[in-house]
């Protein structure tokens, strides 16, 4: 890119300073400056902070398409004049998608890849024998209805005025930021060897022929900004019942997909009473399954029954590596649509729960089995307003461009959800018709004495419980501020004994960890350790937030 004066905006030589921010007004955390300034606008026009996260989540579909679009799922926990709410926008397989033609395109399956084995151990923690990509990954699409939902409910703006940035910035375009930019060309190459298929050759077009992808090159998305156009006149409805409904079921139709009709006509997102659990004196709240925030709740509640010694100390961080592992173990497992889910989630909250699982843990790395019930993931953003109200909203693809379909004229990314389906016949989380998959997108909410504390989140697939874990341990047990808490290097269980910590780790602790008996890697690149937003809500009604050095992410506050 030119300019006057020659620099790399991706480089990052030196560690940078970042502080907590105070607002009273309002505030918007995200993974990207435009879009919080959007949610900002919204806010200083008189919206409150769920039409602030509603424009945010809309803008972001535009600003940062490698992680999230409009084809995308949504799972919200919003704090409204004293009550919290939950919302789980994630969509069905379509019911015409079974088993039986998944394994009859795949030709072969292997149990082991969907992670147990005959002996019961994850191997691998993003394994799966389903497909990547293509029309056998996609679900139901719940962002554009989660967006119409939660605006009925609370929203006091105007709800076309909610798409008014990112409709300007698809058509007028856009600079890229360098994270954003970063993952964008790093999902070049993958997505080459796709371009003899005609079903991808409409994503291949609209995101990445003839694209400048450096920092700071303006992008355009035209076909986006029509289609959000088309959304905000219909109230979304359009996407379900009307021409864009159409135009999906068209490209379903002539690609070997299997939308219908009824599928899309038939969605509605889930209201949903959060689950909690009590850490340290703190409310740690969660949407509940098909979503795996209740990993999270298991981690800490195994967590709890132990002690923690100061942060930056091995024996700590192993008892947090174990608790994790054994915490998605058993999420793994259990987790799955709560309509086939044979486990009761209670359990998993109760200190029966904890204290047992709490006892396995040993001075060694082990590989954990999952409970004997018989013995008994993107991008996330949150706002606040005046009023004190709260907003934590995670919205996500899954795997970088989904299921690398894109409705063509439409600008539309569709999903890969259902990836995270399982092929065994005896799994809770087996692929069925019109049956949610197990879902790795889990906003987070601080509560203590009943009183909303605040928003919190950290996006990436499966190190999202992993990156909440450590973040609620760095506010509560440690007692970093905001910012401290997102800036702390962090670790990563991939499954194994395996162990990934970034480079900023301390070498004597890695030393340590790996005399425990854990595979200790450090990593370099820092995109994989996930990228988090804080809101913490001060008694005097003052605001204190923080946003992720991971990402390009900003607080914008008022």
């Amino acid at each position: 890119m030119a300019s006057y004066i020659s620099f790399d905006g991706a480089s990052n030589k030196y560690p940078s300073r970042r502080s907590v921010v105070y607002g009273k007004n309002g505030m918007v955390c995200t993974s990207q400056a435009l879009a919080a300034q959007a949610g900002l606008d919204v806010l200083k026009r008189g919206g409150n902070a769920v039409d602030a996260a509603i424009a945010t989540a809309i803008s972001l579909t535009v600003l940062e398409p490698p992680s999230n679009g409009i084809g995308s799922d949504l799972f919200a926990l919003v704090w409204y004049k004293g009550k919290l709410y939950g919302l789980n926008g994630s969509g069905p397989s379509p019911m015409a998608l079974t088993r039986e033609k998944v394994l009859g395109k795949l030709g072969t399956y292997d149990r082991a890849k969907d992670n147990y084995a005959d002996s019961g151990e994850i191997l691998d923690l993003s394994s799966s024998d389903m497909p990547d990509h293509g029309w056998e990954t996609v679900t139901i699409p719940g962002a554009p209805a989660s967006w119409k939902a939660l605006h009925e409910r609370f929203g006091a703006a105007e709800f076309g005025s909610l798409f008014e940035a990112a409709i300007s910035y698809a058509e007028e375009g856009f600079p890229l930021q360098p994270v954003c930019s970063k993952l964008w060309k790093k999902n070049a190459p993958k997505v080459s060897g796709l371009k003899n298929e005609i079903m991808y050759l409409p994503m291949l077009e609209t995101f990445f022929n003839n694209k400048e992808l450096d920092p700071g090159s303006v992008v355009k998305l035209p076909e986006m900004g029509k289609t959000l156009r088309r959304l905000a006149e219909s109230r979304c409805n359009s996407f379900y019942t009307g021409d864009i409904a159409r135009e999906i079921i068209r490209f379903s139709c002539e690609t070997g997909g299997y939308l219908t009709e009824e599928d899309l006509h038939n969605y509605r997102p889930e209201w949903v009473e959060p689950i909690r659990l009590n850490y340290r004196g703190c409310d740690v709240c969660e949407i509940p399954p098909n979503g795996h925030g209740l990993v999270v709740l298991m981690t800490l509640n195994i967590l709890r029954h132990v002690s923690l010694a100061e942060k930056d100390n091995p024996e700590t961080v192993h008892k947090q590596l174990e608790a994790m592992k054994i915490g998605f173990t058993d999420g793994k497992m259990y987790i799955a649509d709560p309509r086939y889910m044979k486990a009761n989630v209670d359990y998993f909250l109760s200190k029966e729960y904890g204290k047992k699982r709490a006892g396995e843990i040993r001075t060694e790395a082990h590989l954990p089995r999952p409970v004997d019930l018989n013995c008994g993931g993107t991008v996330y953003l949150c706002t606040a307003d005046k009023e004190g109200n709260m907003v934590s909203l995670i919205q996500s693809h899954f795997n970088n461009f989904g299921s690398k379909l894109s409705v063509p004229g439409t600008g539309i990314l569709l999903n890969n959800r259902g990836k995270n389906f399982s092929l065994d016949p005896e799994h809770d989380n087996c692929l069925a018709p019109g049956k949610k998959p197990y879902h790795t997108i889990i906003p987070g909410f601080l509560m203590k004495d009943g009183e909303p504390v605040g928003p919190f989140g950290v996006m990436g697939a499966f190190m999202q419980p992993q990156g909440q874990v450590q973040v609620v341990n760095n506010l509560v047990d440690f007692g970093l501020n905001p910012q401290e808490a997102l800036d702390a290097p962090r670790w990563q269980w991939t499954g194994g004994k395996t162990v990934e910590v970034e480079a900023s780790f301390d070498q004597t602790m890695v030393e340590n960890l790996k005399q425990r008996g854990h595979d200790i890697k450090v990593m370099e690149e820092f995109t994989s350790f996930g990228r988090g937003q804080i809101i913490v809500r001060q008694p005097d009604g003052v605001y204190a937030a923080a946003t992720e050095p991971r990402a390009d992410g900003v607080v914008a506050a008022w």
